[in-house]
C-alpha cells in the first residue's frame, strides 16, 4: 500500500471538492434549518454520480464500494472503488455531511446491496435508492439481538416489527430491512431484504429531530404482516450455524471505512476554516517545538497529527477491502479513530475560534454538531473497540462480550 493518494483517483477527487465547494456549502445553512425539506438542489447532483458510476471501476458512489479485489491469480495488487470512494466522501463531507447522507441512491442500503446482492437482484435494484433498517427500540448496538421476524410462507417472507433511526427512511425508494429468520438460532438466522416503499404493511411512523445532519431525515418504519418476495431476500436464504450472519455483516467492512471517511471530511473542514479565521495569529512553522508554540497552534498541530492517523487507517481498511483482504478489524479501527477524532477537532475549533466558531455566521458550531452521530451510528466507539478486541485476541462474540 502506498500513503499518497493514487494519481489515477486525482480527478475524481478534486471534482468532488468542486461539488463540496460550490453546492453543497452554499446550502448548507439552509437546509440545516430547514429540517425534512427535501434538498431538491441534489437530484441533479445525483444523476451525475450515476454517469460517474455507471460501470466506472473509479467511481465515488456508495454503490461502487463493493469490495473490488485484487486479481488472485497474478497477485495484482489494487487501487479500486472502495478508496476511490471513500476518498471522494471525504471531499464531499468537508461540504455538508448531512447533505451526502441525503443523496439519493447513495446510501447505506445501496453498499448493503453491492457487497450482499448476486448478480440478478443488483441487475434488479439497479437505480433504486436504498435505506438500510437494522437498529430497534431495544436493539441498538447489538446488532444480532434483532426483534423484528421474517416468516417464510410460500415464494414470500412476512416481516413484523419496528425500525427506528432509518437514514433516508422515509425519502428513499427500498429499504433494506435486517429480520431474524428465527429468533432461538441467533446471529445466523438474520437476514437481510429489500422492502420497497409502497409496499402493504410498511409504514413510516415518524421523523426525527436531530441535534445534527439535519438535511437527512431519519425515520420510524414499523411493518405489520408485511409480504416481501423471496426473491429480496440477500445473500443465502440458508441459517448456516457455523458461519452465523458473516453475509449480513459483510456490509459493515465496506461502510464503516466510508463513516470514517465522513469523520475525515467534517474534521478536515474545521481544521481549514480554524486555521483561516486565526491565520494572523498563527505561525506555519511546523519545526518549532511546542514549548515555543501558542495554545492555539499545539493545539492545531496536535488535531492535525490526530486527523492524519485517522485518514490513514481510513484508507487502509479501504485498501484491504479493494483486495480483497478481510478488513472487519481494521475497517472497525478506523471507524473507531476516525469518530472520536472529529468529535474532538470539531469541537476543539469553536472552543478556539471562540464567539465566532459558537455563532451562526461560520459553519464551525454546525460541523460540531453533525460530527456526534459519526462516533455513533454503523456502531459506536465501545463497539469498534470491542470487535477489535476479539479480533486481536481471536475471541467470538459469545467469549468476549
Amino acid at each position: 500500500m502506498y500513503l499518497e493518494n493514487p494519481k489515477k483517483f486525482g480527478m475524481l477527487v478534486e471534482q468532488a471538492h468542486q461539488v463540496a465547494l460550490n453546492v453543497l456549502r452554499p446550502i448548507s445553512r439552509k437546509y440545516d434549518k430547514a429540517e425534512h425539506e427535501y434538498p431538491k438542489e441534489l437530484d441533479m447532483l445525483a444523476s451525475l454520480l450515476d454517469g460517474m458510476n455507471e460501470g466506472a471501476p473509479g467511481s465515488a458512489g456508495a454503490t461502487s464500494a463493493t469490495g473490488g479485489g485484487a486479481n488472485t491469480n497474478t497477485g495484482e495488487i489494487k487501487n479500486g472503488s472502495n478508496l476511490s470512494t471513500a476518498l471522494g466522501v471525504m471531499e464531499m463531507c468537508w461540504g455538508d455531511v448531512g447533505l451526502l447522507l441525503a443523496m439519493p441512491r447513495q446510501g447505506l442500503g445501496n453498499a448493503a446491496i453491492g457487497a450482499v446482492a448476486n448478480e440478478e437482484q443488483l441487475e434488479r435494484f439497479k437505480g433504486t435508492w436504498a435505506a438500510m433498517a437494522i437498529t430497534e427500540p431495544n436493539c441498538g448496538s447489538d446488532s444480532a439481538a434483532i426483534r423484528t421476524t421474517a416468516v417464510k410462507d410460500g415464494d414470500d417472507y412476512i416481516l413484523n416489527g419496528e425500525k427506528i433511526y432509518v437514514t433516508s427512511g422515509a425519502r428513499a425508494d427500498s429499504v433494506v430491512v435486517w429480520a431474524t429468520l428465527d429468533k432461538n438460532i441467533g446471529r445466523a438466522a438474520i437476514k437481510s431484504f429489500v422492502v420497497k416503499h409502497g409496499t402493504a404493511g410498511m409504514q413510516v411512523t415518524r421523523l426525527e429531530k436531530k441535534l445534527g445532519i439535519k438535511a437527512s431525515d431519519t425515520a420510524a418504519i414499523t411493518f405489520t404482516n408485511c409480504r416481501v418476495p423471496a426473491a429480496n431476500l440477500l445473500g443465502s436464504p440458508e441459517v448456516d450455524v457455523q458461519k452465523g450472519f458473516a453475509g449480513v455483516m459483510q456490509t459493515f467492512d465496506n461502510t464503516r471505512p466510508l463513516v470514517a471517511a465522513m469523520a475525515i471530511g467534517v474534521a478536515k473542514a474545521s481544521l481549514d476554516r480554524t486555521r483561516e479565521l486565526l491565520k494572523d495569529n498563527l505561525s506555519v512553522n511546523y519545526s518549532a517545538l511546542p514549548m515555543q508554540a501558542s495554545f492555539a497552534e499545539a493545539t492545531l498541530n496536535r488535531l492535525e497529527a490526530e486527523w492524519e492517523a485517522a485518514r490513514l487507517l481510513t484508507l487502509k481498511a479501504a485498501w484491504l477491502a479493494d483486495n480483497k483482504i478481510p478488513n472487519s478489524k481494521e475497517a472497525s479501527m478506523a471507524k473507531a479513530k476516525a469518530g472520536r477524532v472529529a468529535n474532538e477537532v470539531t469541537l476543539k475549533c469553536v472552543e478556539l475560534c471562540g464567539a465566532l466558531g459558537y455563532g451562526e455566521d461560520e459553519l464551525l458550531e454546525k460541523w460540531s454538531r453533525d460530527s456526534k452521530i459519526l462516533d455513533i451510528f454503523e456502531g459506536t466507539q465501545q463497539i469498534q473497540l470491542l470487535i477489535v478486541a476479539r479480533r486481536v485476541l481471536n475471541k467470538s462474540s459469545a467469549e468476549l462480550k
